[in-house]
């Protein structure tokens, strides 16, 4: 009875890392620093420094609440004003891919607007000359 409740309880962590393992999928490290979704492109290059390729993807409209207003420096604010309404604005898609090596994985980053708004591992790197 014993041996069981103890491997229950393996099982139980097992899942539970894995849960958490698959929930850091919008971070990742450059060095010692973290890399994470909401951040600007200029704050990824200047953590990881150029990617090994980008590209423009091409646009995509994105609404938004017009009590919404992006803060310099501060992120996205809500202002109580008279009314408000849906807007939206037509935003750059790019795509990074930086290759760390052949002993780490590659990432993908999708920017909307300058944003980034999606990390996707892609497998391992290359060696690079």
């Amino acid at each position: 009875m014993e041996h069981r409740i103890r491997t229950n309880v393996r099982v139980a962590a097992a899942i539970l890392l894995v849960m958490l393992a698959a929930d850091r999928a919008e971070a990742f490290r450059c060095g010692s620093k973290l890399v994470n979704d909401g951040m600007h492109e200029q704050q990824v290059i200047a953590i990881c420094g150029e990617p090994a390729t980008s590209r423009h993807l091409g646009f995509a409209v994105r609404g938004y609440d017009s009590r919404m207003r992006r803060q310099p420096g501060s992120g996205w604010a809500i202002h109580h004003d008279r009314g408000y309404s849906q807007l939206s604005e037509e935003v750059v898609i790019v795509e990074y891919v930086y290759n760390f090596g052949p002993r780490k994985l590659m990432q993908r980053l999708l920017f909307e607007g300058g944003i980034l708004v999606t990390i996707e591992p892609l497998g391992y790197g290359y060696r690079t000359r």
